[in-house]
């Protein structure tokens, strides 16, 4: 049975027992600032624990896609070392909603690993809560297994909670017995005393009945829930006697591929250990890519650069020298594309994705070896013991140097790396990126509308089809307090039962406007939309009071609201026309609709041309002068799918989903306002097209009468210049090339001044030589513009001289430059360019170096280039004394 075969017979399994098969969903969570990334498969399931949203479906069933690297839950340095440990795996669940409890789970559970997989029953052991007794009569009950084989546990094994308060509950484990022949040297070994390879765990079955309150006491849920894990990775190695998850054909495969890259053999001991880092980092990046992650200097980012890097140096390790972690995310996608197409649709964007970064940690390693020599030589040269953990961690960090990298090469030179060290700077690293996920988004305030909802529902958005509501006033927020009533003059919050507003989402800004009621008014100045459903007006009543209960009347800026439309409806046709002119590897990475501006940001790997974007922005306008119609319809995610409307990375989507279609040319899944047809965009124009990140661009445009004010201040514009320049618009490219032709010339004939003027100082200074123990040395400041000709001038002068050392110094618009050179005669009695520069330039409050016989440097201080200059002549006696 393949691996693939277990996940199929879980899934269909459960659909039989009344579960609806629910889809993966992405690695990155959304809405969820304080998870790194989905590491479990109740992920997307959290607000129907927490009673915070409803789905249709009381029973679910998944295979999740899983990431555990950074954050609290991080496999990283594990992975390869154990059997088990991975950055990427997936999680078998069956999930009930207030449905089934205690028994049906188990039984679920038993039939399962029993009768459809065909475990033997006396290789199973369940471990329960300690005071769990329920758990233990209906396991004796329903699965016949007999007491002495239960194993009850404490609260650190066997109860699990969401967090400090909230549901929690005790859990129940099944544990496979692999046999003698794992056995450790325990004596008593067993469940709960050792932690061997015998005793695996296959399975944890989460009774969710307790909510826990801040104090820590626990009440009984009114309708307790039921949250299940399996590892397919771990199941799959049972069901097919392998020793290690990385003997299974999840990932057998991949290792296969890393032997012929490599030319070496495979075997599951420690030599294997490159084998299976590169295995699961191959998996875990090519995943992380297809659900929209890049590589980054922080973040989500920085951990898949740190995975991606892992990879590579392992590789490298190996002989393998050239970029090769691309070509195995082909592998993956050939292993793991039936079940989850994203990998094999997104398959060449993913790739030049890692070859991309690839090569620059290739780069990277290089400049990087570079900085680790450096820091030997201060080590060494102040006599050290070892390098400092902070230096370590900047090598870490900055270059992706991991910690067995660095103290290997310290080890090398007869040195330690200060351990302590390294873990207090990424101690301090994990608490800063923790902070900014706490303090990201409106989490802050979130209680009170946690709060709010639960008592009054979510808001009914009417605002698709009206620009105005009546409605009722349901909370009213000041300084982030609920009240009864606002009045003149307050800063205020308003939350109604129904709003024409648009809240801010997918990229769109909120909607503003008015709320009144007789007597009263607010002016509203932006709507959020809450992780609930609850829309936020934020704005300021001008006049009267507003009370919790009122009847309102709610209307939106509808020239505004028009005007918004008018840039999201072009988005989407701007996104289409990416993929058309540069490829299908063209994803939205972010959006951002204004009344005045669009901007999008997309996957993309080197700069648009001015070809292309001529090509983008005609068809665009194409689309636009077609005059489209734009319909939208809601259906299932399924049906979504089947019709080929585009999803966006990162994106949550419920059950039902709505699509918006313009004609046959645009079909994408948006909760967003838009227009009827798309010619009431009027006209689209590109401002500007640039680089955001590695593999990002981004394009700022202006749609309708935003191109006719950008085309009128070019206009203005260029006639400013014109004036300037004394002449007209339709003569401005011609005037402009006769400039820059007369500047051409007249840089010629200064450069052919300035090389007069150094020949006549060379030979004014020429007699200034000094001789130190044999070698001509001559040090002095001279009059040229720029490093290039001060190095012509340090040319002419060593030949001039035929043997010995020159050192010139310049100061030009306050910045100081010096040169050093040597002819290769002197080289052999001790003199080197780059260590004499390296002290004129400190003199000077500045640093370089270079070859033995050129180098080059720069200063911060030109009152001491006197000073510096001087400084040369004692270099270079202690050199040859």
């Amino acid at each position: 049975m393949t691996g693939n075969d277990v996940r199929e017979k879980f899934l269909k399994y459960f659909e039989g027992k009344g579960h609806t098969i629910v889809a993966s969903s992405s690695l990155v969570p959304h809405d969820d600032p304080t998870l790194l990334f989905t590491n479990a498969g109740m992920n997307q399931f959290k607000d129907v624990f927490l009673g915070l949203d409803k789905r249709q479906y009381s029973r679910a069933t998944t295979s999740q896609k899983c990431v555990r690297a950074g954050g609290k839950h991080n496999d990283l340095e594990t992975v390869g070392r154990t059997a088990r440990h991975h950055t990427f795996f997936e999680m078998l669940g069956n999930f009930s909603f207030g449905d089934y409890f205690k028994k049906d789970a188990i039984t679920y559970a038993w039939e399962f690993l029993t009768v459809v997989l065909g475990l033997p029953e006396e290789k199973l052991y369940p471990t329960i809560y300690k005071d769990d007794d329920e758990a233990a009569e209906l396991w004796q009950e329903v699965a016949g297994v007999p007491a002495e084989k239960i194993v009850r546990l404490g609260e650190k094994d066997n109860f699990w909670t969401m967090g400090d308060t909230g549901p929690c509950g005790p859990c129940s484990e099944i544990i496979y017995d692999r046999g003698e022949e794992f056995k450790c040297s325990e004596p008593e070994c067993f469940i709960g005393r050792c932690d061997c390879d015998r005793w695996l765990e296959i399975w944890n079955l989460v009774f969710m009945q307790y909510n826990r309150d801040e104090t820590g006491k626990m009440t009984p849920l009114p309708k307790p829930s039921i949250d299940t894990g399996m590892g397919l990775e771990r199941i799959t190695s049972v069901i097919q006697n392998a020793g290690s998850n990385y003997d299974t054909d999840l990932l057998k495969e991949i290792i296969s591929a890393v032997e012929k890259l490599s030319g070496m053999n495979y075997s599951d001991d420690e030599r294997g250990f490159p084998f299976r880092v590169i295995a699961d980092h191959a998996r875990a990046c090519t995943f992380l890519i297809s659900d929209g992650v890049l590589p980054a200097n922080e973040g989500r980012g920085y951990v898949l650069r740190r995975i991606l890097r892992r990879a590579v140096r392992f590789g490298k390790a190996m002989g393998i020298e050239r970029p090769f972690l691309n070509e195995l995310a082909a592998v993956v996608a050939d292993l793991m594309g039936e079940a989850y197409p994203e990998v094999v649709e997104k398959h060449d964007y993913v790739k030049q994705v890692i070859r991309n970064e690839e090569e620059r940690f290739h780069e990277t390693l290089h400049d990087g070896m570079k900085i680790v020599n450096d820091i030997l030589n201060k080590v060494k040269a102040a006599g050290g013991k070892q390098i400092e953990g902070q230096d370590a961690f900047i090598l870490y960090d900055t270059y992706g140097f991991p910690l067995d990298l660095t103290e290997d090469i310290a080890g090398e030179n007869g040195l330690a790396v200060d351990r302590a060290g390294f873990e207090k700077a990424m101690q301090e690293q994990r608490d800063r990126a923790r902070s900014a996920r706490q303090d990201a988004g409106m989490l802050a305030g979130q209680e009170i509308y946690a709060e709010i909802g639960q008592k009054m529902g979510a808001t009914e958005f009417v605002g698709y089809d009206q620009t105005t509501a009546r409605a009722s006033v349901i909370a009213l927020i000041v300084d982030r307090e609920a009240v009864i009533e606002a009045g003149a003059g307050q800063k205020v919050e308003i939350i109604l039962d129904k709003t024409p507003f648009y809240g801010e989402s997918g990229g769109q800004v909120g909607d503003t406007g008015f709320i009144t009621k007789v007597g009263a008014k607010i002016r509203v100045v932006d709507t959020k939309k809450a992780f609930n459903g609850l829309f936020i007006h934020i704005g300021e009543v001008e006049k009267g009071t507003f009370s919790f209960g009122d009847f309102v009347d709610a209307a939106i800026d509808e020239e505004r609201r028009k005007r918004i439309a008018r840039n999201h409806s072009t988005t989407h046709l701007l996104h289409k026309a990416l993929k058309e002119v540069l490829g299908e590897h063209v994803n939205q990475a972010g959006s951002l609709v204004e009344p005045d501006r669009l901007r999008f940001d997309f996957t993309h790997f080197q700069a648009v041309s001015a070809d292309e974007l001529k090509k983008i922005e005609d068809r665009v306008n194409e689309m636009i002068l077609a005059n489209l119609g734009i319909e939208t319809a809601v259906c299932s995610m399924e049906e979504a799918r089947k019709t080929g409307a585009t999803a966006l990375f990162g994106e949550k989507y419920g059950d039902r989903v709505r699509v918006v279609t313009m004609g046959d040319y645009s079909m994408e899944l948006c909760g967003g306002t838009h227009l009827r047809e798309t010619a009431e965009s009027g006209l689209f124009k590109v401002i500007t097209e640039s680089s955001i990140g590695s593999g990002l661009r981004r394009i700022e445009a202006v749609t309708g009468d935003g191109v006719i004010n950008y085309i009128s201040d070019k206009e203005a514009l260029l006639g400013e210049i014109s004036a300037v320049l004394k002449t007209t618009p339709h003569e401005l490219a011609r005037r402009a090339e006769g400039i820059t032709r007369e500047l051409k010339e007249k840089e010629k004939e200064l450069e052919a001044l300035q090389a007069r003027l150094a020949k006549y100082e060379s030979q004014s200074i020429i007699d200034r030589v000094r001789e130190i123990n044999g070698v001509n040395v001559l040090s002095a400041q001279v009059t040229v513009p720029d490093m290039d000709a001060l190095r012509n001038m340090g040319d002419m002068l060593r030949d001039k001289m035929g043997s010995g050392v020159v050192v010139l110094g310049t100061v030009s618009e306050e910045k100081v430059n010096f040169v050093a050179m040597a002819t290769k005669d002197v080289l052999d009695k001790g003199i080197h360019a780059g260590n004499i520069i390296r002290e004129v330039a400190k003199a000077a409050g500045g640093g370089g170096g270079g070859r033995p016989d050129m180098a080059q440097a720069g200063g911060k201080n030109p009152a001491k280039v006197a000073e510096a200059l001087e400084k040369a002549y004692e270099v270079i006696e202690s050199q040859v004394g």
